[in-house]
């Protein structure tokens, strides 16, 4: 089965903006970025790459995101709204955020339509919430890029959705993490609003929070933090009894209830918007313990099959 499907992804997005967008010096940055994520992947599905060389390769991506000025320049304390201008610290920040949720995304790649259906729900939330920010006068470049990655992954969901006949690979989900973590970064800079830096946070947590708690895991049993294991929400929910189609269609609607939420706290007031982010940390963490993602499965006995297990030891 081609393992390389994510080229097409990354082709249909590149062709739609170089048809229908001006190419001003951000949209030429994002593509130049995603250009080196994709040879990396291409590399890495054909020939397999060690770990150290990936991280090279997606940190010389962030870097070059930043030489076309996008960058996060500060930062909101969602307490009280003040502004923390980062200076120095900018550049290592912008490329922790970019090398993170490219690979956030890349690890939860475990099952058919997962990672393409979770990085439609989150950029299409994108848009979403920088439509009832600024309208589509404010940021009309950063909506219409979203909503071009979620027709481009719209049109292959349709092919590798269970049962697949193409896989993203590691060319496709890492392409799909490089440019959600970029399109966040241009949301950010338009906005200083105090919960400003929680919404990208909410809205990319399906895959930002299954690597967190796979770190978390694995720190609490004393194994490497990139040592795979078979924890992650994915195999947890399918060691519940869901069958494929249910657990991928279970992380979708988590990922839409996030995303719903991250809309919410757009619209709402600070203090009001805390309130919920207490409560959603709280319903998270319940759900994370009951499921078993935090290392104490209540189902272990259950199968999981073979070639999902093989798919998911990235991390």
């Amino acid at each position: 089965m081609p393992r390389m499907g994510g080229l097409a992804v990354y082709l249909a997005f590149v062709l739609a903006v170089l048809l229908f967008r001006e190419l001003t010096t951000q949209v030429l940055g994002l593509l130049a970025g995603a250009t080196v994520i994709l040879l990396l992947g291409i590399a890495d599905d054909i020939r397999g790459l060690s770990a150290r060389v990936k991280l090279a390769g997606q940190i010389l991506a962030a870097l070059v995101i930043v030489q076309f000025g996008i960058q996060v320049h500060y930062i909101t304390n969602p307490l009280n709204g003040d502004i923390f201008i980062l200076g120095f610290l900018s550049i290592p920040l912008t490329v922790f955020w970019i090398v993170a949720v490219t690979n956030a995304v890349n690890l939860i790649d475990g099952l058919d339509g997962l990672a393409g259906g979770v990085a439609c729900i989150a950029a299409l939330t994108m848009a979403t919430v920088a439509w009832t920010q600024f309208g589509m006068s404010g940021m009309p470049e950063m909506i219409m890029l979203a909503l071009t990655l979620v027709a481009a992954v719209i049109g292959f969901l349709r092919y590798n959705f269970h049962p697949a006949r193409i896989f993203l690979g590691d060319t496709g989900s890492m392409f799909l993490g490089f440019t959600l973590s970029v399109l966040a970064i241009m949301s950010l800079t338009k906005s200083a609003t105090a919960v400003s830096v929680i919404i990208p946070l909410v809205i990319l947590g399906v895959p930002l929070l299954d690597t967190f708690f796979a770190i978390l895991r694995r720190c609490h049993e004393h194994r490497p933090i990139m040592q795979p294991d078979k924890k992650h929400l994915h195999h947890q929910l399918m060691a519940m009894g869901l069958n494929h189609r249910q657990t991928v269609l279970a992380i979708y609607a988590l990922s839409a209830f996030l995303g719903f939420n991250a809309v919410v706290i757009n619209l709402i007031t600070n203090d009001q918007a805390l309130v919920l982010l207490v409560i959603l940390a709280g319903v998270v963490i319940y759900l994370a313990d009951r499921v078993g993602v935090l290392g104490r499965s209540r189902r272990t006995g259950c199968d999981i099959p073979e070639e999902y297990k093989q798919r998911s030891t990235k991390m």
